[in-house]
């Protein structure tokens, strides 16, 4: 199965070559990870600027990767300590008050502290910030869905979509919004004529 991916792998890498992304006929920062939670996300919010191309778009394809969904079980001492929180003896964990327009959460309060998703995430090594969570006596189980930070190009999206037949043009389009694929050689010239 490796050999066939490298394959496919090459193959769509070559089909690129001599080509470049653009928005406003400038290259693009493609940024991608791995797993959307079926959406992917704004880049202002996981990041602090807003990008034109890296916006919100459906990505329902990676509902069949084996990274979709993640629990992980923490202890509430452990969850305490990493989030400088407190917990109280309610069964309750916190409330997610606000979500992105990636559905990852985007604000949560803990016992009156304010946190935000990703650095939620971060602090507890959580597959994404798309999380919910319960208390079960002393241990906290989390479940994510996706995998990585959701701004961008989704591998397993792009994936499925190939596999159904789509072209690197259509899928590249789908993830960056409103961009160009053009010719590298203007902007080769435009580099070589700097040095």
């Amino acid at each position: 199965a490796y050999n066939w991916k490298l394959k496919k792998v090459t193959e769509a890498v070559a089909s690129t070559q001599g080509k470049v992304l653009t928005y406003d006929e400038k290259p693009i920062d493609a940024s991608f990870f791995s797993t959307s939670n079926g959406k992917t996300e704004n880049a202002e919010a996981y990041w602090k600027n807003e990008i034109p191309y890296l916006k919100s778009v459906s990505s329902k394809w990676d509902e069949k990767s084996p990274k979709f969904q993640n629990k992980k079980t923490i202890s509430v001492s452990e969850f305490q300590q990493k989030l400088g929180v407190t917990l109280t003896q309610q069964a309750q964990v916190g409330q997610i008050v606000e979500r992105t327009p990636g559905n990852q959460v985007a604000k949560a309060v803990i016992n009156g502290k304010t946190l935000s998703g990703r650095d939620i995430r971060e602090s507890l090594g959580l597959h994404s910030a798309d999380f919910t969570w319960e208390r079960q006596g002393e241990q906290i189980v989390i479940t994510t869905k996706g995998y990585g930070h959701g701004v961008g190009m989704s591998q397993y999206g792009a994936h499925y979509m190939a596999q159904a037949g789509k072209k690197v043009d259509a899928i590249v389009k789908h993830y960056y919004k409103g961009i160009q694929i053009e010719s590298a050689d203007r902007f080769l010239n435009t580099y070589m004529a700097k040095k």
